[in-house]
């Protein structure tokens, strides 16, 4: 079965060109042409991933994003990849700090969005990737009270399920796999996208705050996520 995709865009050539490429790529794309018919759609067809045009009249795409986050159950995990504004890189920030999982700059080459769209899914389905040099004999890594099912891509600390998107839950898995090891931001993420990183993106930190929020007792003092300064992040071999 082909994967269920939907486009939120108010833009319907662009919207057009995309539902046909990926199409041939064997993805099935529904268009909705604005927020709240995107709303409506998505309860509908529960699709497997969200391309949201961030700028579109009425129900903007941060409204969009902030709604399906909001949802229960596994709707509000649908990995959702962002269309920002070329050159704005607040709205990509307060897309990330939303709950978005990616984000692309327009205009973009359909085969970038492509490659996007299948990294984000597989991330979904397969969780990170990146050479790490650690077993899987277990799928669960196990820190003090904080446990990281890389199957059931679950996060606990103690009986607390915590809210992670699933590119921050693969984030957080490719740190962990690799904990007591320095890495820098290039690093992280080039273990999670498989790509090298944009010039000056810094994103990764967008997401290393969300994970703090959702995993420390204090994410202004952390403990399993510490920062090295003019390095980047290590997360602690050794917690509670």
């Amino acid at each position: 079965m082909n994967p269920r995709l939907l486009m939120i865009e108010d833009d319907g050539r662009l919207a057009q060109m995309v539902v046909e490429y990926l199409g041939q790529s064997g993805f099935e794309v529904t268009h909705a042409s604005d927020g709240e018919a995107g709303l409506e759609q998505f309860q509908l067809l529960q699709p497997q991933l969200v391309i949201l045009d961030l700028m579109m009249p009425g129900i903007d795409g941060l409204e969009v994003c902030r709604r399906i986050r909001a949802l229960p159950g596994e709707g509000a995990r649908v990995p959702v990849l962002m269309l920002t504004a070329k050159g704005d890189p607040m709205d990509r920030i307060i897309g990330l700090e939303l709950g978005a999982d990616d984000y692309l700059p327009k205009p973009f080459e359909p085969r970038e969005l492509l490659a996007r769209v299948r990294a984000v899914l597989r991330r979904r389905g397969d969780g990170a990737s990146g050479g790490s040099s650690v077993a899987r004999s277990t799928p669960v890594l196990r820190f003090g009270s904080l446990d990281i099912d890389r199957d059931a891509r679950t996060v606990r600390v103690g009986e607390q399920l915590c809210d992670l998107t699933s590119y921050q839950f693969d984030l957080l898995v490719a740190m962990a796999e690799r904990a007591g090891r320095v890495l820098t931001r290039d690093q992280i993420m080039e273990a999670v996208r498989g790509r090298e990183l944009e010039a000056f993106d810094r994103s990764i930190d967008v997401h290393i705050g969300r994970i703090r929020n959702a995993i420390e007792a204090d994410s202004k003092d952390p403990k399993r996520i510490l920062t090295v300064r003019g390095v980047g992040y290590v997360f602690a071999k050794q917690q509670d």
